[in-house]
């Protein structure tokens, strides 16, 4: 399904990314991804490193319909064929999956393309590249890539000021610390453990979209 440059900015709104390492005895990944999107997730993205080929694909399938349902994005993580292969809407790289591929070639014009950005030089080369969006972060301490080093949130203004698509920031994102990020120019926030650790993610998300609504809207 194509969307529109503006349906893919306000998507940004409150972005998930997918983490089975939180799920309880029982509970599976469409579950609390339905709940997420029940609470006001706007868009999707199925991040899960620890899967193989077919585990991957199985569970694509069942998040795209989820979302198919409901006119949200859903792009899968890392893989240009696996995201080809599960006919998700997208796919979203970070550079070192980048290797000089023309990967808005290989996934056609029609599907989303996003890419995570540290700094100006890679922003500006990710929209060059013909991303619809960049990920940008990590802006807090976050426990999901403990190597990850918090950006200064001038670095973050700069680099929203330095390209004309959407930015959607990344790292330790919570209800505690959202409001920081007014006035940065990110098109809404990428979340895992604030809907995905938490006990009712419906209620988390719906939550964390009212934050992420009034940071961008006041």
């Amino acid at each position: 399904m194509d969307y529109t440059r503006e349906e893919i900015r306000r998507a940004m709104t409150l972005y998930a990314v997918t983490d089975r390492a939180w799920l309880r005895p029982g509970q599976t990944l469409a579950e609390v991804c339905a709940a997420a999107l029940a609470g006001g997730a706007t868009f999707l993205q199925l991040r899960e490193k620890e899967l193989d080929r077919a585990q991957i694909l199985a569970e694509a399938g069942e998040l795209r319909a989820l979302c198919a349902a409901r006119h949200v994005p859903f792009v899968v993580n890392d893989s240009i064929e696996l995201a080809l292969a599960a006919g998700a809407d997208g796919v979203h790289l970070g550079q070192s999956d980048l290797h000089g591929r023309d990967v808005r070639a290989l996934i056609g014009p029609g599907r989303i393309l996003g890419i995570s950005a540290g700094t100006v030089a890679e922003a500006v080369a990710a929209e060059a590249a013909g991303a619809d969006y960049i990920g940008v972060g990590a802006v807090f301490p976050t426990g999901t890539k403990k190597d990850a080093k918090p950006m200064p949130l001038s670095l973050l203004r700069d680099i929203c000021g330095a390209v004309s698509i959407p930015a959607v920031a990344i790292g330790g994102i919570g209800e505690d610390n959202i409001g920081f990020l007014a006035g940065t120019g990110v098109s809404g926030v990428a979340v895992v453990s604030a809907i995905f650790a938490t006990p009712d993610p419906e209620a988390a998300a719906g939550r964390m979209r009212a934050l992420a609504e009034e940071m961008l809207h006041g």
